[in-house]
């Protein structure tokens, strides 16, 4: 398997594309006016303490105060959990209090940002928790022995050196030296330090320390093995990724690419037409069945359809051969869409319980090279698979989108039809209610058309029964919904 990294720089926003295969697998986007605050550090006050909702509001400096629970307030045990009755939150924090906070999550919709007192730090290979005793290794590294041989390298050098806190191995160290993982030990007690002395001196709400630009979080984070190339368009943007892997990750600088190709970078693997089928609800599938992705502020649905699809043996055999291509589908929009939260999902119904498990163990199986963390349940009475993914930020959609002015978000417009009947009981109400000699209707062009067509016996006969003239002009600046009733 092949593995690239794209990334296309321009003045006002930065994109990350990983690529397997020649497939666009993930997406990232980062723009100079809306960065993302998650892993920000901020010095925060507190300025609302809910007991009934055992949680807090915290000014942080954003448009939107911060939502804490009292869950991560709570200190951590050695064993990096937070156990034990949860006490009153008014015992944890008070109003007025300076509290230094993590983002956790984004501001969403119309919510602000998740904060933790939990805080973390990272660095190529570990994530520095310098409130927790514990030490512990990436679920994602399977071998046993090679988890326990990278928690003793991090124990042995923690013991050797001076200062607290606790690490999780990541899945990038995954065969590296362990000198060159504990190497990352003393860097990180370090700049916490810094970030500690500087908080001191900091007013309320401060930035105590950013996370780092899209294309150097890529290179901690998404650049492991089996990357073959990290293609980069801007030349200063490669000159600092150089930089950055020379300290960091210097196994990773003959990867690194500065593209001067003709084509536009983001057209190599048709990334550009992937971003836009992205941001559509359907999604076909090779088989000629389709998918149906749905999403709310609640949850997401996805819906698995056969359409054309009709096999060559059975009914069972074409929804099982439907599902299990839908399977890997839909693991893919979840992480090219960047969909988090709650999400639904509604398989064609399948008799046989042999399929089912298939299709469930297919999904898990597509789903581990996820970044994000992911738990699925089983197929219930109602056929329907229920599954969270980790949501950290907007979801492509959502950052690239706005609600429609016209439909205000609902997906539909009132048929011209509908509009119609509206203006007709509205001529009525008004009719009842002053005196005058005619009615003017300015409204969109296929709403006037079919006034003036099919509904013209309708006009004609109110006209009759109000005893006043209506007549009608096109507004070309009025949507299907627009209309106006003007008294003259």
């Amino acid at each position: 398997m092949s593995e690239e990294i794209l990334i296309n720089v321009s003045p006002v926003e930065t994109r990350v594309a990983l690529v397997e295969n020649g497939v666009l697998q993930e997406l990232h986007v980062e723009r100079i006016h809306n960065k993302g605050f998650v892993g920000n550090i901020y010095k925060g006050k507190v300025v609302r303490v809910l007991p009934g909702m055992q949680a807090a509001f915290v000014d942080i400096g954003l448009e939107r105060t911060g939502f804490i629970h009292a869950q991560e307030l709570m200190p951590e045990s050695d064993d990096g959990e937070r156990r034990g009755t949860l006490p009153d939150v008014r015992t944890l924090v008070r109003e007025g209090q300076s509290i230094l906070v993590q983002v956790s999550k984004d501001p969403i919709g119309t919510k602000g940002a998740r904060l933790t007192t939990h805080i973390t730090l990272s660095s190529r290979y570990l994530v520095y928790m310098p409130n927790s005793r514990h030490i512990g290794v990436s679920v994602r590294i399977d071998d046993e022995a090679e988890r326990e041989r990278l928690r003793r390298a991090v124990e042995v050098a923690v013991k050797k050196g001076a200062g607290e806190g606790g690490f999780i191995v990541r899945t990038v160290a995954e065969g590296v030296d362990s000198d060159t993982v504990a190497a990352d030990i003393p860097f990180l007690q370090k700049h916490w330090q810094g970030l500690e002395s500087k908080a001191k001196s900091l007013g309320v709400p401060s930035v105590v320390h950013e996370d780092m630009p899209l294309a150097m979080r890529t290179m901690r984070d998404l650049a492991r093995r089996p990357i073959e190339k990290i293609r980069v368009d801007s030349r200063q943007t490669w000159s600092q990724m150089r930089e950055f892997a020379n300290e960091y990750c210097p196994q990773l600088i003959a990867s690194i690419e500065c593209y001067q190709g003709e084509r536009p970078l983001m057209d190599l693997y048709g990334i550009e037409d992937e971003i836009s089928r992205a941001l559509n609800t359907h999604v076909p599938l090779k088989s000629s069945g389709y998918l149906i992705v749905e999403q709310t502020e609640a949850m997401t649905t996805i819906d698995v359809n056969t359409g054309a699809f009709v096999g060559r043996r059975n009914l069972e055999e074409t929804i099982f051969k439907t599902n299990m291509e839908a399977a890997g589908a839909i693991a893919r929009q979840l992480r090219v869409r960047n969909i988090g939260g709650i999400i639904v999902l509604d398989f064609i119904d399948m008799q046989d319980s042999e399929h089912q498990r298939q299709v469930i163990r297919a999904l898990e199986k597509v789903l581990e090279k996820d970044h994000a963390k992911t738990k699925i349940t089983g197929v219930s009475e109602l056929g329907l698979v229920e599954m969270t993914r980790k949501r950290t930020r907007e979801s492509l959609g959502q950052m690239l989108c706005e609600t429609c002015p016209v439909c205000k978000g609902r997906g539909e417009l009132k048929s011209a039809e509908t509009i119609c009947y509206e203006i007709f009981r509205e001529i009525l109400r008004e009719a009842r209610a002053y005196e005058n000699d005619k009615f003017l209707v300015m409204a969109a062009s296929n709403v006037v058309d079919r006034l003036l067509d099919e509904d013209a016996a309708y006009v004609a006969d109110l006209e009759a029964f109000i005893d006043r003239t209506i007549e009608f002009q096109v507004e070309p600046l009025f949507n299907q919904e627009q209309y106006d009733i003007v008294l003259v």
